[in-house]
């Protein structure tokens, strides 16, 4: 059974919990993959902190896989019809950025992403747009870009075999108390109801530190997982 173990919204902006969620997992026992974002929000360009690239090829030089993560993060300036509204209720503040792209619009974020990354040493193995909210032709994009996965909060692309992979994904919600307590509820039920599904995946996120319980929470849930399968890694798919 495999446990795959990710930090997303890596990104200068969101650094000191990007690197607060990691020592969580090396206490752990976990090398997490990476999910970096070249530039959040059009406000932090990866290229402009050089300590931060520093930190992420360190990273990645212990294990860490590296993954794409959309090109900015946020919608700005991508209106979203009601289609995309009701596919996003209750999934993001407007941070979809793949939520209403065409098949050529994500192909040419994921290629700017990967140049980006690239130029900075970084080698991305697989893309996860924001939210995991896409349309199907994001994971087209993906593969033809050459990754080798992608990914949606239900399913594994493993574009280099041609195959999918059903796989539940735990995360949390920091944004205010109710959602709190519900995610920390949610990590509890997929202890329960999910610990024996092939392939489980544990997606962590800066903003999860904002709640005290929430970071307990997670704490609680790597424990126990790792108690159960040991850590895996995309590359094993």
């Amino acid at each position: 059974m495999a446990l795959l173990v990710t930090i997303h919204d890596v990104t200068p902006a969101l650094q000191p919990r990007v690197e607060t969620l990691w020592s969580m997992c090396a206490a752990h026992g976990i090398v997490p993959g990476l999910l970096v974002i070249p530039d959040w929000h059009g406000e932090a360009p990866i290229e402009q902190d050089e300590s931060f690239v520093r930190w992420v090829r360190a990273r990645a030089a212990e294990g860490a896989e590296i993954f794409l993560h959309g090109e900015r993060h946020d919608e700005v300036g991508l209106p979203r019809g009601w289609r995309d509204e009701w596919r996003a209720v209750g999934r993001t503040n407007k941070e979809g950025e793949f939520l209403t792209l065409d098949l050529p619009q994500a192909r040419a974020r994921i290629d700017r992403g990967i140049a980006r990354l690239t130029a900075q040493g970084l080698t991305p193995i697989g893309f996860v747009p924001p939210a995991w909210l896409a349309r199907p032709d994001t994971h087209v994009a993906a593969r033809n870009a050459g990754l080798a996965v992608s990914e949606d909060d239900a399913t594994i692309y493993v574009h280099t075999a041609g195959t999918v992979r059903r796989s539940p994904v735990l995360r949390w919600s920091a944004r205010g108390a109710f959602r709190s307590w519900g995610s920390n509820v949610q990590a509890q039920l997929r202890w329960t109801l999910q610990r024996r599904v092939p392939v489980m995946r544990i997606a962590l996120h800066p903003g999860d530190l904002a709640s005290a319980a929430v970071e307990r929470s997670i704490h609680r849930a790597l424990r126990a997982w790792v108690a159960e399968r040991a850590p895996s890694r995309y590359g094993d798919l």
